[in-house]
Formats: structure tokens, C-alpha cells, sequence
């Protein structure tokens, strides 16, 4: 088994800030509600989401391509998280993945097949599938 470590730190009531960061020390940034929710500098737990899911999936997509002979060049995953803060407490609502590939001899609707696959089946996919919508907005081929 594989254990990974996030940690959060915050200071202050409400109003104040924090900092999250990873076991590596790659990720190490600022968060605070005005990031979260107003658009101000900063990180915020879904947009850490967005990127980890993005990372899993694209990690996951390459993978499954690879183990099939595929000649994968490049993979690129957006995840949208949609945070609904209109009912008593904020939720997550919607995860809509776009995700394009440069994969030599395959077809649009192979690299369809294969990005639904990866959305069912990726690790972090499988965490949030406790989110009311996940979609593959999109797979292109280029």
C-alpha cells in the first residue's frame, strides 16, 4: 500500500488564511475563503481537486492506451469541480472532464471508448463518484 500525506494549516477565525501543502513540498500555497469563494489569489480545495483528478485521469487514460500498444504523444486533462454554494452548505455538484490526445492509429471513437473507460475506472474518479454528475464533456483526437 501507498500512503500520500496532504496537510492544511489555518490561522485565525473565518477571515483569516492558510496554507495547504504536500508530503513532497511540491505543492505548498496559500488558501483562504476570499480564494475559495470570491476569486482572490490563491488555492482552494476544489481547484486542488480539479488538478488531482486531471492528473489521475490523464495518468490512468496514458496507462490503459500504453498496456494496449498504443503510441501515446501527449495527454491533456482539464477537470472542471462546480461548487454549488446556494443551498445551507456548499457542495460539490458537477465534475466535467475535457480531455484531448495525440495517440498515433487510433480512431476518434477508440480514444472515446478509452477516455470513458479512464473516467470509470481512475483511482480518484472512483473517490468522487459520490458527486451527483461526473461527465466526459469531451475526448478529442488530435
Amino acid at each position: 500500500m501507498i500512503n500520500q500525506r496532504g496537510t492544511a494549516v489555518w490561522n485565525g477565525d473565518i477571515k483569516g488564511s492558510g496554507e495547504i501543502s504536500t508530503q513532497s513540498g511540491t505543492v505548498q500555497a496559500p488558501y483562504s475563503v476570499g480564494a475559495r469563494f470570491e476569486g482572490q489569489k490563491g488555492t482552494n480545495p476544489e481547484e486542488l481537486i480539479g488538478a488531482a483528478h486531471a492528473g489521475c485521469y490523464t495518468m490512468f487514460l496514458t496507462s490503459i492506451l500504453t498496456k494496449d500498444g498504443k503510441q501515446v504523444k501527449q495527454i491533456r486533462t482539464e477537470s472542471k469541480v462546480t461548487l454549488n454554494t446556494s443551498g445551507e452548505v456548499p457542495k460539490i455538484v458537477k465534475i466535467s472532464l475535457k480531455t484531448e490526445g495525440e495517440v498515433e492509429g487510433l480512431s476518434q471513437e477508440e480514444f472515446q471508448t478509452y477516455a470513458e473507460t479512464a473516467k470509470k475506472n481512475c483511482p480518484i474518479s472512483q473517490v468522487l463518484s459520490a458527486v451527483p454528475e461526473m461527465e466526459l464533456a469531451s475526448a478529442e483526437l488530435k
